[in-house]
């Protein structure tokens, strides 16, 4: 979240107090409930991963050491929501990763989900949102994958890759005033721009 410390403060407090509300069990029948650290940690994890490993597959290859400056950039942050156990390098995230590979299962949910995804209006064109459903699946390691039972069909198919890329390197290019980035020029008296490839 870009904000105010201020009011970064009050929405994470909302956030807190909603995830203290959620509770409930599994279609397997095991109990959870929203605010576990342990649930927080993996969503966490989950979510950092799937944004540097797109960046890192469309936008713009990184190092081995942006993604670890990525994880621990977002532990400040992630803690405050109660995340306070998410990884906070590349190699604590694989190793996340190899100590949940034997708590996953297939659920008809991950499939649920990936149908609202696809049709969705996010994006300009269900084309469009549906090629980044399927780029999203993609980036989710093979053996995930394989667990949660997404074949190649849902993942990119021959050429899509590529599409993703040009998308992506555009979309870096794109200046939005109201983009955190932007923002920070801004106020620095620099042109909105200024960060921008």
């Amino acid at each position: 979240m870009y904000a105010p410390a201020e009011a970064a403060r009050a929405l994470i407090a909302r956030v807190n107090a909603m995830h203290a509300r959620v509770s409930g069990t599994t279609p397997a029948g095991v109990a959870y409930r929203a605010d576990d650290p342990e649930l927080l940690n993996w969503v966490q994890a989950t979510a950092a991963f799937a944004f540097s490993e797109a960046y890192h597959r469309f936008v713009r290859p990184l190092s081995g050491a942006e993604h670890d400056l990525f994880y621990a950039e977002g532990a400040g942050p992630t803690a405050l929501y109660g995340a306070t156990g998410a990884p906070r390098s590349a190699d604590e995230m694989a190793a996340l990763f190899a100590a949940m590979r034997g708590k996953l299962d297939r659920s008809e949910i991950v499939f649920e989900f990936l149908q609202i995804m696809r049709r969705a209006h996010f994006l300009p064109s269900r084309m469009l949102q549906r090629l980044v459903v399927r780029g999203a699946v993609d980036i989710v390691p093979a053996w995930v994958r394989h667990i949660l039972g997404l074949g190649a069909s849902h993942g990119l198919r021959f050429g899509e890759a590529s599409l993703l890329r040009a998308l992506g390197a555009a979309g870096e290019r794109v200046v939005l005033r109201e983009a955190p980035p932007a923002q920070a020029c801004v106020r620095m008296g620099l042109p909105a721009r200024a960060l921008y490839r």
